[in-house]
């Protein structure tokens, strides 16, 4: 006597089809599953047994084998239970042949029959859908499931008892709807800020053009003002970008009864997140902070306090969007396409160069502690702008009068033109690079000299014409202009021999080499 259904195995953000083969022959009686099958998955022999005898049914006293195929990749997770009591109940004459192999199914089982969610429903859907079969769920994993498409069949039971009365005719299982698209947390307003006209301009800049931005300010500045407000300078996300996200989402267990939301993702991660945390791994390989800011926003506040190995390990994604965790029995892909803003102090005591403040190490304080970030991780920000303490002065003024809807709406704007010519300037590469950034003549001969004055290096110099572009988008212009690259240049700052120079005064451009 035999069963078969199928359920889902996840490398990355994808689900693999698995086999889930069921065998009940003679000899001793025993309970064995096979096939790579972690420590959760084992346990399911005890899950199975006893929802069984929790809905009436008794296992037999013989040799029961359960087969995970393919044999050689590994599986883990709660998510089989459901799967092998399928495949057992059709052994043992209590369900159709066809409930398990016109259908893929994954939930976890409780010790009373019911079926519980497990992550991942939404690319599981998605598998039963490409191979044309119906998808069996729990039913707080309906409303997640059902956005894999409307003729998707989908069963969402509560428990194995309306399962097993579905198929048997004593109860109508209907499909479910799908979770709500609903609106993320509400927008700050940029006008919650005072004064920092210049930080506010570099943000707008980073968010048209998705460059990477830190701002390195003292306490009380607003620079984590600032980080908070950018999601909401940017457009929501298209229909393409939802669905990635969505799945990285459903993977880490975060989408609650199938709740979708095109607000693009903020992920702040504390600075004590360790390695796996930040770009995933663990012992149960899982999507981490930079994954799960895919086509948003990851923010890294007191950037120089996170370890630097954590902090390099940023330096692949920053340049590919993509992370591959690799391990001795398993390499995974995870999309990683995010945007970068950083915030830091000066200095340890947080007050270096201020007026009215004193460091209470000097120099050293400053060099010490901006050295934790690695120059080949400094280079990959486009954007590196000095925030001013805020006086006493700036918070008795009145409200900016433009906030993030202005904002925002000249943003849109600059990012229609780029995906009109192909893509976010931040992305540009090779020979479009060249054909898109090319500035004026009078601007290429300042990029040249600032170049050779600050020490740029090539990634540097092709991040400057990135920049420049965006800043030329958003002013309407069809070509890179002298103003355009100083203004890119002064929001570059310059590491010399143990200190870190920067160059304020964006749209001024008065300290751009020069100018």
């Amino acid at each position: 006597m035999g069963g078969r259904t199928a359920s889902a195995s996840f490398e990355g953000a994808e689900a693999r089809w698995t086999d889930v083969q069921v065998q009940i022959a003679g000899g001793q009686p025993a309970f064995n599953i096979v096939g790579l099958a972690d420590k959760a998955v084992a346990e399911s022999r005890e899950r199975v047994r006893a929802a069984f005898a929790a809905i009436g049914l008794a296992l037999p006293s013989q040799r029961l084998i359960v087969n995970l195929a393919p044999a050689d990749r590994p599986k883990e997770g709660a998510h089989y239970d459901l799967p092998v009591a399928i495949g057992l109940m059709i052994a043992l004459g209590v369900l159709p042949p066809e409930a398990g192999e016109e259908h893929l199914a994954m939930g976890e089982l409780g010790l009373d029959g019911s079926i519980a969610p497990s992550p991942g429903a939404l690319p599981a859907a998605m598998l039963a859908s490409e191979h044309d079969v119906g998808f069996i769920c729990a039913e707080a994993s309906g409303p997640e499931a059902a956005w894999a498409g409307g003729q998707l069949p989908i069963l969402a039971p509560r428990s194995l008892i309306q399962l097993v009365n579905h198929f048997r005719g004593g109860q109508a299982l209907s499909r479910p709807a799908p979770g709500e698209l609903v609106d993320g947390p509400g927008v700050k307003d940029l006008k919650d800020v005072r004064s920092q006209e210049t930080a506010k301009r570099a943000l707008e800049v980073a968010m048209a053009g998705g460059h990477n931005l830190l701002m390195v300010g003292p306490p009380g500045s607003g620079k984590s003002m600032l980080a908070s407000r950018a999601p909401g300078l940017l457009p929501p996300l298209t229909a393409g970008e939802l669905l990635e996200v969505s799945m990285i989402q459903s993977v880490a267990g975060l989408l609650e009864r199938g709740q979708l939301s095109r607000t693009r993702p903020l992920r702040a991660p504390h600075h004590s997140a360790s390695m796996a945390a930040m770009v995933g791994g663990g012992t149960r390989i899982k999507p981490g902070e930079a994954s799960l800011a895919h086509h948003g926003v990851l923010f890294l506040d007191e950037l120089p306090e996170f370890h630097p190995q954590v902090l390099d390990s940023l330096r692949q994604p920053l340049e590919t969007g993509e992370i591959a965790v690799v391990r001795a029995n398993a390499r995974v892909v995870y999309p990683a396409r995010f945007q970068l803003i950083a915030a830091m102090n000066p200095c340890r005591c947080g007050w270096a160069g201020e007026n009215g403040e004193a460091c209470a190490r000097g120099p050293k304080c400053a060099q010490g502690y901006q050295a934790r970030v690695s120059g080949p991780m400094m280079d990959r920000i486009d954007l590196q702008i000095d925030v001013p303490p805020v006086t006493p002065a700036d918070l008795a003024l009145p409200p900016a009068a433009e906030g993030t809807s202005e904002v925002a709406a000249r943003v849109a704007r600059a990012r229609e033109v780029q995906m009109a010519r192909g893509g976010l300037n931040a992305r540009l590469s090779g020979d479009t690079l060249d054909r898109i950034c090319a500035p004026e003549a009078p601007g290429k001969a300042l990029l040249a000299q600032a170049a050779e004055a600050m020490g740029l290096t090539a990634r540097g110099y092709h991040r400057i014409l990135r920049t420049a572009r965006t800043i030329a988008d958003l002013d309407g212009a069809d070509g890179i202009r002298r103003i355009h690259i100083a203004e890119a240049l002064s929001a570059r700052r310059v590491r010399t021999t143990g200190q870190t120079v920067s160059r304020p005064g964006l749209r001024a451009g008065a300290n751009a080499p020069g100018v």
